[in-house]
């Protein structure tokens, strides 16, 4: 009995829904596809965006004998059969999924082969490919993030799967509400309505039979559509506006879906963006925050995250690091980035190091002549700026 999500599978590129940046007329695959040539890749994102479906199409699409193994499955054994059917074929497109637990002996198995052309690998992952996969693996495969599949993209593939369920009877905002639940997954998309199909013999699916099969309620979609992302920009901007009532609200809204990896995330990007040099220590109890939810799970996640929350909401604030490093990289996409001076090159005897003269601290330039008293940092008026920078002042008398 096949799941509904298998029998959806896209069979080529062009069934692919979602992931536009990759896929389409003259996008970077379906080039591939028409140049019929193939480079090893890893594909990494979320659950349910595709990462499978996408090298199966690729596969099909390219007509090339293709094996399908799991990195913590497989055994050594079955990836030195894959190399030897790569042998006898030509040409073999190695499909390996959470390639990031590979380990060492797989890897070294593959890595001459990878390297001339035995073995096409396309790694599948849904962690950060450039912290979780070894680098030798890394430095032989294009990296491709796959983006969370929107709203419109879950009711489309929902849509499409009704043909393959005779009889059901199912609404549009049934459709909607199923799709809110998935948080951008398909397959648990799929899974849920095949499900919510075989509930009753009359196959009448509404919203009230979505509930009673997943209890989880939709915070993320009210009647304008309002989407997730706007929930996690407001808990952004009420920390940012220092409003801590608004702050556990929508902070409420994202536990209560329980999209902990979403809260973790952007408390992150809070803490240096909003808060940054008016309170550096922010970034570490973030994190501390972050672990000890992780290590007790929900419901009790809730307390460090809504303490650290309340904390961030009450902390003064300063933009002033990302407009720095952001004015850096405008000059530097302009081309304005100039020699490094000859004085402190790597091994320059004209080098005065600091250490040797008065308060750690001699006057000598650094930046580039053509960019010589440019000024990327612009402190802002809060209490650790301003000390840091009062000691700054202090050495360089």
């Amino acid at each position: 009995m096949e799941v509904l999500a298998n029998t959806m599978r896209p069979q080529t590129l062009s069934d692919i829904v979602g992931q536009t940046h990759l896929v389409g007329k003259g996008k970077i695959l379906n080039n591939l596809v028409e140049n019929k040539k193939m480079f090893s890749m890893i594909f990494y994102g979320l659950p349910g965006t595709g990462k499978t479906s996408i090298a199966h199409a690729l596969s099909n699409d390219l007509k090339i004998r293709t094996k399908f193994l799991n990195a913590t499955m497989n055994k050594k054994e079955d990836f030195i059969l894959a190399i030897e059917e790569a042998k006898f074929y030509g040409d073999l497109i190695l499909v390996v999924d959470e390639i990031h637990r590979m380990n060492k002996d797989k890897q070294d198995i593959l890595l001459p082969h990878l390297e001339n052309g035995t073995i096409i690998l396309i790694g599948l992952t849904t962690s950060n490919p450039y912290h979780t996969i070894n680098p030798a693996i890394r430095s032989r495969c294009q990296i491709f993030k796959l983006n969370p599949l929107t709203h419109e993209d879950i009711i489309k593939v929902l849509k499409k799967s009704l043909n393959k369920l005779d009889g059901i009877d199912i609404s549009l905002e049934t459709l909607k509400y199923i799709s809110a639940l998935s948080s951008g997954d398909v397959r648990n998309a799929l899974n849920l309505l095949e499900i919510a199909y075989y509930f009753n013999s009359s196959h009448k699916v509404d919203i009230d039979t979505i509930k009673q099969i997943n209890s989880k309620p939709v915070f993320f979609h009210d009647k304008n559509e309002d989407g997730h992302y706007d929930v996690l920009s407001a808990l952004q901007k009420s920390i940012r506006g220092s409003d801590v009532d608004a702050t556990i609200h929508y902070l409420a809204r994202l536990i209560e879906a329980e999209d902990l990896e979403s809260i973790h995330r952007r408390l992150s990007v809070i803490a240096y963006e909003d808060i940054g040099l008016a309170n550096p220590g922010i970034g570490p109890r973030v994190d501390a925050a972050i672990n000890a939810s992780l290590r007790v799970g929900l419901p009790e996640a809730r307390i460090p995250l809504a303490q650290i929350a309340i904390e961030m909401a009450l902390s003064p604030k300063s933009n002033s690091a990302i407009l720095a490093i952001d004015n850096a990289l405008n000059d530097i996409r302009k081309g304005n980035s100039g020699n490094v001076p000859n004085h402190i090159k790597n091994g320059s005897p004209l080098y005065k190091y600091p250490h040797n003269y008065k308060n750690d601290w001699v006057k000598q330039e650094y930046l580039p002549e053509n960019l010589k008293n440019t000024k990327y940092y612009l402190p802002k008026n809060n209490n650790i700026e301003n000390n840091l920078n009062t000691i700054h002042q202090n050495m360089q008398k």
